[in-house]
């Protein structure tokens, strides 16, 4: 996660969003393909509330260890509050910064992390990479497309999220197609037995649900103000968009859906 001041979705609410979306099953399948095995030590970078980051020992026993990494002492607060226990550790690190002194690990997860730095992205991978030990495992996994496969938006509706989008990029250094960059990074860096998955990592049609809901909104709500925008097509401004986009997200008619790519590889030995 970025620095506290720049993480583009930073809100009061921010820690508990990040926490109960978190499928459990769903992640415990994804470090599994990835590859990790008890008795592993695993850093989770960008760990956010620490959900995924307890998930992740619970997979590692017994003998493993897990340390969350984030750059948010809120974040971080929230994790060792609702997380901490033997054999997790939370520490605050930019991860942009050289992270030698916090050892080598066997396994290292990055998960919608990079989507955060579009001009930084490949730095950070290879920033991070230096604390994986030879023969270690680094497992990226990262959106794509990301908020933009949706049908059923008026025009003014999707040439403003578009446009949101836009500004986010050049603005916030927001990357809404981190995910099809993961494959080259881990090509570049030498890695060996790379492979890739493709899936989608939410669809939505019908009536949605309260917490998919509650997310997207959420996302409306926050990102906009991070970079000032002007609704230039809205007369009444971010009220009647805010309306507008309520409206659409609540229609059993749109339809929405986010690819997920996931990317893991060995460091060479």
């Amino acid at each position: 996660m970025m620095q506290e001041s720049q993480y583009l979705m930073e809100s009061n609410e921010e820690s508990h969003r990040l926490d109960i979306k978190i499928n459990s099953a769903l992640i415990e399948k994804q470090a599994l393909w990835a590859g990790i095995q008890p008795g592993m030590r695993v850093a989770d970078m960008g760990c956010g509330p620490g959900r995924i980051t307890s998930i992740l020992s619970h997979l590692v026993q017994p003998l493993g260890s897990v340390v969350g990494v984030d750059g948010s002492p809120q974040r971080l607060d929230y994790a060792a509050s609702h997380y901490g226990r033997e054999g997790i550790e939370f520490v605050q690190r930019d991860i942009t910064k050289p992270l030698h002194d916090l050892g080598g690990f066997d396994f290292i997860w990055v998960r919608f992390v990079l989507e955060y730095y579009l001009s930084k992205s490949f730095e950070i991978v290879k920033n991070i990479s230096e604390c994986l030990e030879p023969g270690g495992i680094l497992c990226l996994m990262d959106l794509d497309h990301n908020p933009l496969n949706y049908y059923g938006t008026s025009d003014r509706l999707d040439r403003t999220f578009r446009k949101i989008i836009s500004e986010l990029q050049g603005k916030i250094d927001f990357d809404p197609y981190a995910g099809k960059k993961l494959y080259s990074f881990l090509y570049d860096l030498g890695y060996e037995d790379i492979d890739v998955e493709v899936s989608i990592h939410k669809v939505i049609f019908g009536q949605i649900d309260d917490l998919d809901s509650f997310n997207m909104m959420k996302k409306i709500e926050v990102a906009p103000q991070k970079i000032s925008f002007q609704y230039d097509e809205y007369e009444g401004g971010y009220e009647e968009f805010y309306k507008e986009a309520q409206s659409f997200f609540s229609d059993k008619r749109r339809f929405t859906y986010t690819p997920l790519i996931s990317c893991r590889g060995k460091k060479p030995s």
